[in-house]
């Protein structure tokens, strides 16, 4: 049986866990105004407030004293950028709940079965060739998703032996679909004539990034994470019982094929539409849940929510950090995630070492 707890001084009142996510609201919201002024371009909180008073309720609350430029890079570029960055990070981080569970294993994360190497790959060759092309900005969102279900019914396939799939079995057809989909990923770039736009555009694509964030890709994002949020927050008792073993699930009625089933289809179906909206941003999907679980501790209708504040405040301190911290210019988010998940990840293969078991 796996051991799943991570926890340094959970809090085991429910007042206190009601405090611990006021307050993440709290930083949440203090992130989004600080997103909203910091950038390449400054703007004042006044500004600020008056735009978003006339643009949210629909009518001249305050009368038009900016730069219509100004009004742009809120309106049209920063606001969705900040609710993207804060979609993303939350899907990220559920679906690493997720794949914990799935797998037992706490350094699982959400490309662990090679989703995101999947999704990648077709959103690449949308680029590339323009394939998809008769569907305009959906064609790359289209395509990750494509490759992410490609990819995952691949590692299913592979995975089952004598109809039956294992966790570890999962996982080791992940890292090899994984492999297979980041080949050829890297032999379209190669493939296509070095310096061109287009490998421009898709490396940077690949090391993850908000630029193209929009109102209609947060819509898109937005509805897919909540109608699978909504999904999974209806299943933390099973998810619960899940991390108990298979077999004592199955004793208290849960029933684990189908379980893992719709876990499996929520994760790829999240990371698909994640990914086609931010390229790839790796660490979040696994630090985040263990920084929350040491805190709120494992039971799920507790870890889901609190996490879900901790990873979309989490990206949109990143997404801030990556507009000012090389500005004019734009680092991207996904070097930025790696530099503070991957010494936590660091981290956690010591303090694992010997305390989980398959």
């Amino acid at each position: 049986m796996s051991n799943m707890k991570i926890s340094f001084f959970p809090l085991q009142k429910r007042s206190h866990y009601l405090i611990f996510c006021a307050i993440m609201v709290g930083v949440m919201l203090l992130s989004f105004v600080m997103a909203t002024r910091l950038g390449s371009v400054e703007l004042k909180f006044d500004v600020i407030k008056r735009v978003l008073a006339n643009k949210i309720t629909g009518r001249t609350v305050y009368p038009s004293t900016w730069e219509e430029s100004t009004e742009s890079i809120l309106w049209s570029i920063r606001v969705p950028r900040i609710l993207t960055a804060f979609i993303v990070g939350a899907g990220l981080t559920l679906c690493g709940i997720l794949m914990q569970a799935l797998t037992k294993n706490p350094l699982a994360d959400p490309y662990v079965l090679g989703i995101s190497q999947g999704a990648s790959a077709g959103a690449v060759s949308v680029i590339m060739y323009g394939y998809l092309s008769f569907l305009g900005g959906y064609g790359t969102m289209v395509g990750a998703f494509l490759g992410a279900v490609i990819s995952i019914i691949l590692a299913l396939r592979i995975a089952t032996i004598r109809n039956k799939v294992t966790a570890t079995q999962l996982v080791l057809a992940g890292i090899a679909v994984s492999a297979f989909f980041g080949a050829i990923t890297n032999f379209m770039i190669y493939h296509t004539k070095t310096g061109s736009d287009k490998v421009k555009t898709a490396t940077y694509w690949m090391m993850g990034s908000l630029n193209g964030a929009s109102w209609d890709k947060l819509k898109y994002a937005s509805i897919a994470f909540v109608i699978c949020l909504l999904m999974i927050l209806a299943l933390t008792r099973n998810l619960d019982v899940l991390l108990l073993g298979d077999d004592v699930a199955v004793t208290v009625g849960v029933d684990t094929d189908k379980l893992k089933l719709i876990i499996i289809a929520v994760a790829t179906l999240l990371t698909g539409v994640i990914v086609s909206v931010s390229g790839t941003i790796g660490f979040v999907g696994l630090t985040i849940p263990h920084i929350t679980r040491s805190i709120v501790g494992t039971k799920h209708s507790r870890l889901i929510p609190a996490s879900v504040l901790v990873g979309g405040t989490f990206l949109v301190v990143a997404d801030i950090i990556s507009r000012v911290i090389v500005a004019p210019e734009e680092l991207p988010i996904g070097v930025v995630s790696a530099f503070f998940g991957a010494p936590f990840f660091l981290y956690l293969i010591r303090r694992s070492h010997g305390k989980f078991g398959g």
